[in-house]
C-alpha cells in the first residue's frame, strides 16, 4: 500500500462512525428521507456521504465488491487501510457494493439473502449525481406513513431490475447518496413507477 494514497477518514472516529450507523438505519427505517452528514470527510473520487457510509458499515467482516468506477488505487488503498474490509473481485461474496447510477441496470449475482437469514443479503451503496431530478416514482411500506414521492436521476430500467431481485424477505437494501446527503431504500419498499400508477 502506498502510504501517499492514504486520505483523512473522520477526526473523531468513533463517535462519527456511531452517528454514521444511527443515519443509516434511521435513513432504513424512513425510506425516501434524506439524511444529511455534515461531518463526512472527504475521499478522492467518492462523494462525503458515501465515504461516511463506508466508514460507519465496513470492517473486516464485509468483503466489498467495487464497480469500474470506483476501482481506483486511491478508494482502495483508503477502505482497506480505514475500514478493513476485503475487497472482492466476485459480486456473489460481497456484503457490501460500491456503484454508480450507470450500474444500476445489471445487479445480477448479489447476494439476496435467504428465508431463514435475509439479512445477510448484499447492501448497495449507490452513488448519484443528486437525490432529485429523475422521474417521480411512489415508495410504499414500513416506515411509511402513506406514500413518499422520490425523483432519484436512475434509468427507468432499474426498477423494474430491482423488482426481480427482490422477493421478501429477501432483496437487496439500497442507499443513494449524493454530496452529504443520503437516503435508504430497503428491501422491504415497494415502488410503483409506472405511468398509470403514479396518476
Amino acid at each position: 500500500m502506498h502510504a501517499q494514497l492514504l486520505q483523512p477518514a473522520f477526526a473523531d472516529p468513533v463517535l462519527d462512525a456511531q452517528r454514521g450507523f444511527r443515519a443509516a438505519l434511521k435513513a432504513l427505517a424512513g425510506p425516501g428521507v434524506v439524511q444529511t452528514l455534515h461531518a463526512a470527510p472527504h475521499l478522492d473520487g467518492l462523494a462525503p456521504a458515501t465515504y461516511a457510509l463506508c466508514l460507519a458499515l465496513l470492517d473486516v467482516d464485509t468483503p466489498l465488491w467495487l464497480a469500474p468506477a470506483f476501482d481506483t488505487p486511491t478508494i482502495r488503498a483508503n477502505l482497506a487501510f480505514h475500514c478493513g474490509c476485503p475487497l472482492t473481485p466476485h459480486r456473489e461474496a460481497a456484503s457490501f457494493a460500491l456503484l454508480s447510477a450507470d450500474d444500476l441496470l445489471d445487479l445480477s449475482g448479489f447476494d439476496h439473502g435467504n428465508d431463514r437469514y435475509p439479512d445477510q443479503s448484499c447492501t448497495l451503496l449507490v452513488e448519484v449525481p443528486a437525490l432529485d431530478g429523475g422521474a417521480a416514482v411512489s415508495w410504499q411500506g414500513p416506515g411509511i406513513e402513506h406514500t413518499n414521492r422520490v425523483s432519484l436521476p436512475v434509468a427507468a430500467g432499474f426498477w423494474p431490475e430491482r423488482e426481480r431481485r427482490t422477493e421478501f424477505p429477501r432483496g437487496l437494501d439500497l442507499f443513494f447518496s449524493a454530496g452529504h446527503d443520503f437516503i435508504g431504500l430497503p428491501r422491504s419498499t415497494r415502488v410503483n413507477h409506472r405511468a398509470e400508477e403514479l396518476a
